[in-house]
């Protein structure tokens, strides 16, 4: 291809890509990995692709605010335009220096993007987009800007025209094309624009003002005022039905000072640090809370061991379930719906699938609780960054209106992982120890999407940046809302520069300065904001999860080996305990409350519960004993022996049911107790009571009358009755759903952009034409008979020459080869495939025809 050649604009988008490097494609489908699925078959198709509607308006979603006031401005500008013109849109008359050095970046990215093509001088917007963007009554464009005069006057009489041109100082023309183009004149002429409005009255640049930022269109009377006449009669205002007048766009332009926007905004807003603590004052707080995140999941599971809530029909937990457990939290609902998704997304909860359908523990939960704490808080970490289920829309209502419920269908929101890392990203950004401002947040999300919401706290993604900030300080990930180490390394984000050790703290409207002269440090926001991550590989997950949880294990507390027993029956672990003594705790005493310290109290109750599951009196005196940093107080030892002396001096079988004692006057107690009655007893024997009630009623009944009856076999031995922790089925945690196709890896890259430019090769290369053979170009095969493919084909291998055939496979797709020909016998020809890059062999009753390359390409 001579020089010459090289600077002919390309006509199409097809061409533009034809004339970017590997490199610059690979960007492309990087940035919009919807023009890969499936793999393009050559350029022309991955333009008529990437030309969609619904390709581009999603490619317009991801871009920031001012690429995308850079596309909208493109729209309103003459087409093509050049650059020179598009930068005059968005920078103005006064050359806004910051919208100067941004512009760069915002047309290259629309460029990588191929939403514009074209050379500098010939900027083209992707006619899709301009579809989209450009301005009309039915979709007023956001600029606020009307129709062109040309756009506007299309309809009008050519003697309305001229007499538009006579009232505002024109000389009439020949005909109406001229005209238009001698009043566009006029309007885009600064000078002359200022001298036709200087004479204009009040009133009317009052009517201009009104409309000039949009939107542009007003209603107008049969018999206009006069205000509206004058600019009517000049063209200020044109007709475009009746009754509606629209302000031109080159009317508009000179009223904004050139300006295609309002307010354009090259800049991202900043990221106000709300507040600063100490790096190591964030990082405790964020470990502290991060082990309370375990034993929330813990006590979460533990509730429902013996098997939890039922599923309901519609799947989710019902409103009275999710009450209930918030209670067994002591958490708000919103909490408690927040804790159990992230048990289900960790796949640690799911339902176990009987007809009685439950909700329980899975096997992978045990498997979790014998992990280090540190480990078992990346688990849910990580979980939590790449889950798309959203506890925050909990309560909500769908498209059909019906609420959504905890672990329900529903809560999926595709947007959550990128809006988590994103905030967490943005945190890491600041000094560290730093909270950020949740409004700046949403602010800088935003203008980072502008097409995906309003900034408003309605958006979605406003609602799960501030979702984000809450559910991270409960996971401790942040502390205090600034980003712990942990975090930053869980995120994959390098230190940030470090405040100065004199750093100015405010905790509790206190200021702790150690020294004249603390400041933050000053942040020079760029221009642009970084690029999207691009998704880790698993490997590159587990090595980042693994540094979180090495910093994070020095800091969560080591559980405890002892209690502290007190007169007053109670037991005050200073700390998190060992499991084996925390679980035995739990059957032994009740949890009075929680915190920094658990209080435990004994009770008959509990005392009992132990004994029920096979611990004697003798096993919990020396439990206490061992276990205890406190002399074992008298009152425990003797409400231990007590309730001993008195477990299973009533026996409980099944008769119904029975109550067997040696003491027939306990019996006789028994009796004359009103309380009894609703069981129904009657004397069998002096030592044996019938029931009609069963004997988990009878146990009941009785316990709740004072007495401690233990149940026994029909054999006559004591049952022993443990906690029987109920396990789902081996399950797996709930597949993120994703937001689009994912985004190519660097080798499918490669053998995408191999496989389009084979492709682009076989349907573009020139070929010479044959006596029978269809011209074939761009997606047409080429047809030939049987005999001349054949000795096509046997010339081939005897010269050498490449051919170009058309190819029909066995599943009836078709497609456009350039081949060099090795063997044919058989049947079939061997040859080097330059589309596949590789030998390959093919039937010939399945080659639809071919031709030879003309000779400057063979």
């Amino acid at each position: 291809m001579s020089s010459d050649e090289k600077q002919v604009a390309p006509r199409s988008l097809a061409e533009a890509l034809r004339a970017k490097d590997d490199g610059s494609l690979a960007a492309l489908l990087r940035a919009r990995p919807d023009l890969i699925t499936p793999v393009p078959t050559d350029l022309t198709q991955l333009a008529t692709r990437a030309g969609t509607r619904a390709s581009v308006i999603r490619a317009l979603e991801r871009l920031d605010r001012f690429t995308l006031q850079t596309a909208e401005a493109l729209a309103v500008a003459p087409e093509p335009a050049d650059r020179g013109t598009l930068l005059a849109l968005l920078a103005g008359d006064e050359n806004d220096p910051a919208v100067v050095g941004a512009f760069p970046h915002a047309l290259a990215a629309l460029r990588e993007q191929a939403l514009v093509w074209g050379p500098d001088d010939r900027l083209r917007l992707v006619r899709t987009a301009r579809e989209l963007l450009a301005p009309s009554p039915q979709h007023p464009s956001p600029t606020g800007l009307g129709p062109t005069v040309a756009e506007a006057t299309s309809g009008m009489s050519p003697g309305r025209i001229q007499e538009i041109l006579t009232a505002a100082g024109l000389p009439t023309t020949h005909d109406a094309v001229s005209a238009v183009a001698s009043l566009t004149g006029l309007f885009t002429d600064r000078a002359r624009m200022a001298d036709l409005l200087a004479a204009a009255p009040p009133d009317s640049l009052d009517v201009l003002s009104r409309l000039v930022w949009g939107p542009p269109y007003g209603q107008v009377t049969a018999d206009p005022a006069s205000r509206l006449r004058w600019l009517l009669d000049r063209g200020l205002l044109l007709p475009t039905a009746p009754g509606t007048v629209v302000l031109p766009r080159e009317v508009a332009l000179h009223l904004r000072a050139g300006r295609a926007h309002r307010d354009t905004q090259p800049l991202p807003p900043a990221v106000e640090p709300a507040a600063t603590h100490r790096p190591q004052v964030v990082d405790m707080t964020a470990a502290g809370q991060a082990y309370t995140s375990l034993a929330t999941i813990e006590e979460l599971l533990k509730d429902w061991d013996e098997g939890g809530p039922t599923v309901l029909r519609a799947g989710g937990l019902s409103v009275r379930d999710l009450k209930r457990t918030a209670v067994a939290l002591d958490v708000p609902e919103p909490v408690a719906a927040f804790w159990v998704e992230l048990a289900y997304a960790a796949g640690l909860l799911a339902s176990d699938g009987e007809a009685d359908e439950r909700y329980a523990a899975t096997p992978a939960y045990d498997e979790w609780l014998e992990l280090p704490a540190a480990a078992r808080w990346t688990r849910l970490a990580t979980a939590w960054l790449s889950a798309t289920r959203t506890a925050g829309v909990i309560g909500g209502r769908d498209a059909k209106e019906r609420t959504l419920s905890a672990l329900g269908p529903g809560l999926d929101r595709s947007a959550a992982p990128e809006v988590r890392h994103r905030v967490l990203t943005l945190l890491a950004a600041l000094p560290e120890g730093a909270s950020a401002s949740p409004d700046s947040l949403v602010a800088r999300l935003h203008w980072e999407r502008a097409l995906r919401g309003a900034a408003s706290s309605d958006d979605l993604r406003a609602r799960l940046a501030r979702w984000t900030l809450s559910e991270a300080e409960s996971l401790g990930i942040t502390g205090r809302g600034a980003l712990s180490a942990h975090g930053r390394a869980l995120i994959g984000a390098q230190p940030s520069a470090a405040a100065p050790e004199t750093e100015t703290e405010t905790d509790s409207g206190a200021e702790l300065a150690s020294g004249p002269g603390d400041k933050l440090p000053v942040h020079h926001h760029r221009h642009h904001p970084a690029p999207p991550p691009q998704p880790r590989s698993p490997a590159e997950l587990a090595s980042a999860a693994a540094r979180a949880g090495k910093l994070l294990a020095p800091l969560l507390p080591e559980p405890l080996d002892h209690v502290l027993l007190q007169a007053d029956l109670t037991a005050v672990a200073p700390g998190p305990l060992q499991r084996p003594l925390a679980d035995t705790l739990d059957v032994l005493a009740d949890v009075e409350s929680k915190g920094g310290a658990t209080v435990y109290r004994f009770t008959p109750g509990s005392v009992r519960r132990a004994l029920d599951a096979g611990r004697s009196a003798s096993d919990l005196h020396a439990f206490l004993s061992e276990h205890s940093r406190t002399p074992v107080p008298q009152p425990l030892t003797y409400l231990i022996d007590d309730v001993a002396r008195r477990h299973g001096h009533l026996r409980i079988g099944s008769a119904s049911a029975y109550v067997r004692c040696d003491d027939d006057a306990v019996l006789n107690e028994i009796i004359a107790d009103k309380r009894s009655q609703g069981l129904r007893l009657r004397r069998l024997a002096p030592t044996v009571l019938a029931a009609q009630a069963d004997p988990a009623t009878l146990l009941e009944g009785l316990r709740a009358m004072g007495f401690a009856p233990a149940a026994e076999s029909a054999e006559g031995d004591v049952l022993i009755t443990r906690a029987h922790a109920h396990r789902t089925p081996p399950r797996t945690a709930p597949e993120p759903v994703p937001d689009g196709p994912p985004s190519p890896d660097t080798t499918l890259l490669g053998a995408a952009i191999r496989a389009i430019r084979a492709g682009d090769l076989a349907s573009t290369t020139p070929h010479k034409p044959t006596a029978s053979a269809t011209p074939g170009r761009g997606g047409t095969l080429p047809r030939t008979t049987s005999a001349e493919t054949l000795a096509t084909m046997q010339a081939a291998v005897l010269t050498g020459d490449t051919l170009w055939i058309g190819y029909v496979n066995a599943e009836g797709s078709a497609s456009q080869r350039v081949i060099a020909p090795i063997k044919v016998e058989g049947g079939f020809v061997t040859a080097y495939d330059h589309t596949a890059d590789e030998v390959r062999t093919y039937p010939l009753h399945r080659v639809t025809g071919v031709a030879e390359l003309a000779d400057e390409q063979a």
